[in-house]
Formats: C-alpha cells, sequence, structure tokens
C-alpha cells in the first residue's frame, strides 16, 4: 500500500516537473533561434527549429522512460487512462492532470519573469469552430499513431520516439497558422493563464474540449478497428487446432 502511494506521488511531482520543462524548453528553443541566432523565419532557421524540436522530444520520451510514467501532455495520460480501470482515470483526472497544468502554469511564469521578450504563446487565429475541428483532428491523429506505434512496436524505444517525433512536428506546423498545432491542453493553459484568457468559451472549446473528445474517439476507434493481441493469438490457436 505504502509503494503504490509513493509511487503515485512520484508521478505527480514528474508530471509537474516534465510539464514544467516542457513549456519553457519550447520557448527557449525559439528564442534561441530567432534572437540569439537572429535567424527568425528564415529557411535556415526552420530548420534548426525543428531539429531542436526532435532533440528535445528525444529528451522528454527519456525523462518519460526514467520517471516511470512521467508526462507533460494531459491527452497523453488521458489516453492510458481510459484503457485503464476507474481508479486509475479518477487519479489521471484528479492529480496527474491537475499537476501537468500547475506545472505549465509556473513554466511559464518562471519564463516571463526571467525572458520578457519570449512572448505569450499560442493564440488562435480562426473562429472558434474551426479552430476547435483542427485541434480535434491533429489530436486524434497523433492519438491514433502513438497508440498504434505502442502496439506494433513495443519494445524499439528509438524506432517509437523517432515516428511519433516526427509525426507531432508534422501535425504541429499544419495547425500552428490556425490554433498554434498545440495538441497540449496543459500548455496552452500555461500561456492563457499568463494572458488572463484561461476561463474564455474559446480556450475551454477548442484547446480543452475539442482535444480530449478527439482522445476519446481515437481510442475508442483503434478498439473497434484493431483487435486486442490476446483475442487475436486466441483465434490464431483455434485455428491451428
Amino acid at each position: 500500500m505504502e509503494r503504490a502511494l509513493m509511487a503515485k506521488i512520484r508521478l505527480i511531482v514528474s508530471d509537474f516537473l516534465l510539464a514544467f520543462m516542457w513549456v519553457s524548453s519550447g520557448a527557449l528553443n525559439k528564442l534561441f533561434v530567432n534572437r540569439v541566432l537572429g535567424w527568425g523565419h528564415e529557411p535556415r532557421g526552420e530548420i534548426i527549429k525543428a531539429t531542436l524540436s526532435i532533440i528535445n522530444m528525444f529528451f522528454f520520451a527519456f525523462l518519460g522512460k526514467i520517471s516511470k510514467g512521467g508526462a507533460y501532455n494531459p491527452l497523453t495520460v488521458l489516453a492510458g487512462a481510459i484503457s485503464g480501470d476507474f481508479s486509475r482515470f479518477l487519479f489521471t483526472v484528479g492529480a496527474r492532470i491537475p499537476a501537468q497544468v500547475i506545472g505549465s502554469i509556473t513554466g511559464v511564469r518562471f519564463l516571463i519573469d526571467a525572458f520578457p521578450e519570449v512572448g505569450f504563446g499560442p493564440r488562435l487565429t480562426v473562429d472558434i469552430h474551426h479552430g476547435a475541428l483542427t485541434e480535434g483532428f491533429l489530436t486524434f491523429t497523433i492519438v491514433m499513431i502513438s497508440l498504434g506505434l505502442s502496439r506494433n512496436i513495443p519494445g524499439s524505444f528509438f524506432m517509437k520516439t523517432w515516428i511519433s517525433s516526427v509525426s507531432k512536428l508534422a501535425l504541429h506546423i499544419l495547425g500552428s497558422d490556425l490554433t498554434g498545432g498545440c495538441m497540449n491542453p496543459a500548455a496552452v493553459m500555461g500561456w492563457a493563464y499568463a494572458r488572463g484568457d484561461h476561463i474564455t468559451k474559446e480556450h475551454i472549446l477548442v484547446y480543452w474540449l475539442a482535444p480530449m473528445e478527439a482522445t476519446l474517439l481515437a481510442v475508442w476507434t483503434f478498439r473497434l478497428l484493431v483487435q486486442p493481441r490476446k483475442e487475436e493469438k486466441e483465434k490464431m490457436k483455434a485455428k491451428s487446432e
């Protein structure tokens, strides 16, 4: 009992720290390319940003592995919680996701205090329904890819992380001019809280409700389209007999 409690506390702390670091690292990468290197939106600047983003995602995937499940994105833990039991779902919604949100808010506050020129994060540049559809589509796609990788490449850390990182980067670029291409409600919450628009209808619908509904839909769709491995083995066994 005590060991299980300590494991849960470790996960909550890991989620907080990873969310804090994630929101900080993304903004600092852009600041480095735009201000330090001075390349801004030049082609070489975009290449460096993309390279740093992939390296960053590898680094955080490694941190998630050594922390035994720590995550910076509520959608990642929500997708896993939907597939688990009810107690795991409650723990995720009641403790892990709030820790990620608080970590992101703290990280953004630290960034703005330390580097005022860092800006104020992603903003919605289209109407609310277009934005919700965009974030929902991006989230649905990346969750389906992640579930497929977990099922078909269960043991290869490098290959899974490489495919996942390139996919996330491509989807981010696809939606960056519309919603920011975030696919991470906690990170957006950090920036929205700093701007004071974290309780607006646009923020809740586009950056929270749409991605979470898309995550649920992706998990259920994946279950319908892909047979569990146990059922596959039983069918293969029945055929051989």
